[in-house]
């Protein structure tokens, strides 16, 4: 049996991101983290709906990187479903409901803002 290579960050990107894609997650943005943080090399964070479905994109996430690349993503905060985060190792997936989401603007610490017009 031959070992599975070991997926790149840019892999388990693409896979999250066609995922959420694929359960409708809305407002998806991919942060890139290289030189800017040792937590990961990109932060993807979208919105569901409900709590129901937020738990349910982690979910299916979850078997998803297992299935495909044989990645335990570490999940906390699946049971409440207001803001469930999935760590990779690589990639940190947030997802929110849009007023948590709104609440803690995880954007405006990660994304370059253009300066303002004045």
């Amino acid at each position: 049996m031959t070992a599975r290579p070991l997926p790149t960050s840019q892999d388990l990107l693409a896979e999250i991101l066609a995922s959420l894609d694929d359960d409708k997650a809305e407002e998806i943005v991919q942060v890139d983290l290289h030189g800017r943080s040792s937590i990961g090399d990109y932060m993807v964070i979208a919105s569901g709906r409900s709590s129901r479905q937020i738990a349910a994109m982690a979910e299916h996430l979850q078997e998803r990187l297992k299935k495909e690349f044989g990645v335990i993503a570490k999940i906390e905060g699946q049971d409440i479903g207001d803001w469930v985060l999935l760590d990779t190792g690589d990639v940190i997936v947030h997802l929110f409901r849009p007023e948590v989401r709104e609440f803690y603007q995880l954007e405006k610490m990660w994304v370059p803002q253009a300066p303002a017009k004045g």
